[in-house]
């Protein structure tokens, strides 16, 4: 056998374990690296803890316009805001205008 042979030979032999092993070490690879790897679980708490932030702040303006919604009911309207909202909607409140309620007067 020639030297070229013997060459040839453990070359063919050692193709396929070369190839497992550059597979497996991809695989590694993508768990440590890619899209939902280990360096990945940073960038996920960092964008939860924003996300959280953001969640109790939707929270707060959701609370307020529902006892804004509340205030609003048919039933039992507070006229204070009922006054404020018409005249905001209605365009005849100047933006440096403040309402001030006032008590009805008792007919004595």
């Amino acid at each position: 056998m020639t030297q070229r042979h013997k060459f040839r030979k453990s070359m063919s032999r050692a193709t396929g374990p070369a190839l497992a092993v550059i597979a497996v070490l991809a695989m590694i690879g993508y768990a440590i690296f890619g899209p939902t790897g280990l360096y990945a679980w940073g960038d996920y708490s960092q964008s939860v803890e924003k996300q959280r932030v953001v969640l109790a702040d939707l929270t707060k303006q959701q609370n307020e316009l529902r006892n804004r919604v509340n205030l609003l009911d048919r039933k039992r309207v507070d006229p204070d805001l009922a006054d404020e909202y018409v005249r905001e909607k209605l365009g005849v409140m100047h933006p440096d205008e403040v309402a001030i309620p006032m008590e009805p007067e008792t007919a004595e």
